[in-house]
């Protein structure tokens, strides 16, 4: 059963929310952290969380993942913190919340 992430329409664009793994095996979706309207999209990161560098991974990472440019992505919270709000500008909660979707489902698969 795949848990879904909440992802609002804000006047910025979508926005969801991410709890990151730093320096971590690989880079990849790992899966749902909570439930309901605090649930988060749990992302492991390759880089150390020094000098922003897994904040610009984390920024890569889902541009391909949603298929956007990276400067279509913004940490508009936690910037600083393992849990962050990421708002995606010029998209839809629908677009987001498909693309979500889709690579939850495929982890399910695994």
């Amino acid at each position: 059963m795949t848990m879904r992430i909440p992802v609002k329409d804000t006047t910025q664009g979508a926005s969801f929310l991410v709890r990151v793994a730093p320096r971590a095996s690989r880079t990849a979706i790992v899966g749902v952290l909570g439930n309901g309207e605090n649930a988060a999209l749990k992302i492991a990161l390759q880089a150390p969380a020094v000098e922003g560098r897994a904040n610009t991974a984390l920024i890569e990472f889902l541009a391909e993942l949603l298929v956007t440019p990276r400067s279509a992505i913004a940490i508009a919270g936690g910037e600083h913190a393992r849990n962050k709000r990421i708002v995606v500008r010029g998209r839809r909660a629908t677009e987001v919340s498909v693309a979500i979707d889709k690579a939850l489902a495929t982890l399910d698969r695994q």
